[in-house]
């Protein structure tokens, strides 16, 4: 029996694993105990990989959807029909008649979005829409707009973590790892979430009332200006605006605060004291916590501003930015802007640096309407929208329209069975590739490994960089796609790099490839056009926006609409990560099921009673956008006016509650906490 050390590409954890193969075959992963990120732990996930790459709805071969019903084709096949009807949209309606998708997994796996934007590229298309339209990209951008570039959380050495809108038990293990054993060392902790998560119990929990997050980083900014609680040297030499924002601060006083978010003056004052004093200190944000409100911007914004005033930038234990690998960038210029980039031009472009990235949230209105040019074609590489994007139903309507949907899967997800043509995508397991750990996802963690190959691809499923390359060699475009093996592909992407293929074969755990680099702005400032952190944002301002963070109100609370909070009285949350699953996947594999069998409401005892529902029974959740019927879990984990239902699931699918309309004014990022929503007892 053969062990091959590789990593696990389900998330963007990406820890390392120990596969076992026996002759040709997967029958054992356990973590690697040397790896850095999990230290041979595993969550549900990894523990059952086996049975992930082993599923009877593994697809393994092209298929054709024809009069309701699904038939086997070629790849031969599949690719010329594909090609055959791209080739048709394009001379009726231009090359943007396409749009390209790709979800999480293209997070994960760096060959998949690259390979998808030199597909776009070759095609002539602006539309390469992906999940960034509703996670991590805003809080790129609203920090790069603060810093000049982006900085991410360093949980070693440090003394204080405020854990916002975050629940890494669920959804990053590694993390609740790292902050336990802080913790454990004597750090503090401060935890902002409307549910009491399991690390609430391990330090100060403030139960905010949704939405209202950027009112609460006010006020704790009140009290740590007020008191002169602020690093002074760096906020004299290193901030642009600290006097426009120490004016602002003094309408959020701990009393109106708590009036605006539930949380008690005391314990406002308590938190924001405790952060500053207690140096170094750090923000660990949630993925799509903040990002998924209607102030979106605005909330990373001012936690990036309450990191700097603290004087917690670019030190151990505090936000630091790391050295990224470079790898070659495989986009080829298109001559149009993608969808949304007048919409929300900071989306597009900030300080003149474009993204090659449309905005998904504008895809359905565009295919339904045709303008401002028709959108006639679809391909999904790793991405599940009908289930995962807000609204639904109206993602369900868009692609009913479309002339020709192709998904790239691996099993038959709910996008999928709405296609023309799906196509057999191999798992990580059948391809090698580059296990990067950006310092995004992984706190300022200078890693890479190689994610080896350890067995064949199943059936005929392909890698998804192999299916981009031979649907772009089939429009013509040979010369675009020249490689023809996994080894070629990665000595190609690190050619930047200053690392070689060999030097990750010959150290299969990985390395670190750079050292934690602290105060690098003393030398040349940071890369902001004032070379300072811009606290009051001149870029903000000249764009329409409020140049320092100003919180709003959710779209249908209460404060802003009493009459909707009449007919609707308790709010929603929506995305909650659940353990045993990634978004819209793996729910398929049995021993998962086992874990999690369905959907559940949360929903406090108290608030339960009112309306007679009783633990495990099934209620009637509604919105003003639909409804659904889902499982009650009763818990005294969450506020009383508050119930939280999570994300991904087919059945109780909560994004028929959502509405795709409402939208941060800057970002365009949708919002989907904080909605007002009622729920009545099935009789």
């Amino acid at each position: 029996m053969e062990v091959i050390k590789t990593d696990c590409a389900l998330c963007v954890n990406c820890c390392g694993i120990d596969v076992y193969v026996d002759n040709g075959r997967l029958v054992k992963v356990e973590g690697t105990k040397e790896h850095p990120v999990n230290l041979g732990h595993l969550c549900p996930k990894g523990e059952r990989l086996v049975e992930y790459v082993y599923s009877k709805d593994r697809l393994q071969y092209p298929m054709r959807r024809q009069d309701g019903k699904w038939h086997r084709i070629s790849w031969d096949e599949a690719l010329d029909e594909i090609a055959s009807k791209l080739k048709e949209i394009k001379e009726r309606y231009g090359a943007h008649a396409l749009a390209v998708y790709t979800g999480s997994v293209g997070v994960e796996h760096l060959e998949i979005s690259f390979f998808a934007q030199r597909f776009r590229g070759a095609f002539g298309t602006p539309n390469f829409i992906t999940v960034d339209s509703g996670c991590w990209r805003a809080r790129i951008l609203a920090r790069i707009l603060t810093f000049g570039t982006f900085p991410s959380e360093d949980l070693e050495k440090t003394k204080c973590v405020v854990l916002w809108g975050h629940n890494p038990d669920e959804s990053r293990f590694p993390v609740a790892r790292q902050i336990r054993k802080a913790v454990g060392e004597g750090a503090k902790l401060i935890v902002i979430d409307p549910r009491r998560i399991p690390l609430a119990k391990e330090g100060i929990h403030l139960q905010l009332r949704p939405g209202t997050d950027c009112a609460l980083a006010l006020g704790m900014m009140h009290v740590i200006i007020s008191e002169g609680l602020y690093d002074k040297a760096f906020v004299e030499e290193w901030t642009f605006g600290f006097d426009k924002l120490a004016e602002h601060v003094k309408a959020y006083a701990p009393k109106k605060v708590e009036e605006m978010t539930w949380v008690p003056a005391a314990d406002i004052e308590r938190s924001a004291r405790l952060f500053a004093t207690t140096r170094p200190g750090v923000i660990v944000q949630g993925v799509c916590s903040l990002e998924r409100q209607i102030n979106n911007m605005q909330n990373n914004r001012v936690l990036a501003i309450l990191q700097s005033i603290t004087g917690n930038i670019d030190v151990p234990g505090g936000w630091v930015t790391t050295q990224t690998i470079r790898f070659t960038d495989l986009r080829l210029p298109v001559d149009e802007a993608p969808m949304g980039a007048e919409e929300y031009p900071l989306f597009y472009n900030a300080w003149g640096m474009t993204t090659p990235y449309g905005h998904a949230m504008l895809f359905p209105d565009r295919v339904l309407s045709g303008k401002p040019y028709p959108i006639k074609a679809l391909i999904v590489g790793g991405g599940n929208p009908a289930v995962t994007i807000p609204d639904s139903e109206k993602y369900r309507k868009a692609l009913e329209k479309l002339d020709l949907v192709v998904v790239m899967d691996l099993v038959m997800s709910e996008t999928a069975k709405m296609a023309d043509i799906v196509l057999p995508a191999s798992s990580f397991f059948e391809q090698s590739g580059i296990g990067d750990f950006p310092p995004v996802a992984m706190h300022g963690l200078p890693y890479v490994m190689l994610r080896k190959k350890v067995i064949e691809p199943l059936g005929e499923s392909w890698p998804d960089w192999k299916i981009w390359s031979e649907m772009g060699r089939r429009m013509g475009y040979e010369a675009t796609f020249p490689w023809k093996t996994d080894e070629e592909m990665i000595e190609m992407l690190l050619e930047p790099s200053g690392i070689t293929l060999k030097q990750l074969q010959d150290k299969p755990a990985g390395f670190f490839y750079t050292e934690k680099q602290y105060g690098r702005y003393k030398e040349k400032g940071f890369r902001t056009p004032t070379g300072k952190v811009e606290i009051f944002s001149e870029t903000f301002k000249d764009a329409g926006f409020d140049p320092l963070p100003v919180p709003i109100e959710p779209s249908q609370s209460g404060v802003r609409d009493p009459e909707l909070a009449k007919e609707y009285p308790l709010i929603l949350i929506t995305g909650a990560r659940e353990v045993a699953y990634i978004h819209g996947q793996l729910r398929h594999l049995p021993e998962l099921r086992r874990i999690a069998p369905e959907a559940e409401m949360e929903i406090h005892p108290v608030t339960a009673g009112k309306y007679g529902v009783l633990d495990g029974e099934k209620v009637i959740v509604e919105t003003k956008k639909g409804k659904i019927k889902i499982k009650a879990k009763l818990t005294e984990d969450i506020a009383e006016q508050v119930v939280s239902i999570p994300h991904g699931w087919a059945t109780a699918n909560v994004n028929l509650l959502t509405d795709i309309e409402l939208r941060d004014p800057i970002s365009g990022y949708p919002e989907d906490k904080g909605l007002q929503c009622k729920i009545a007892r099935i009789e």
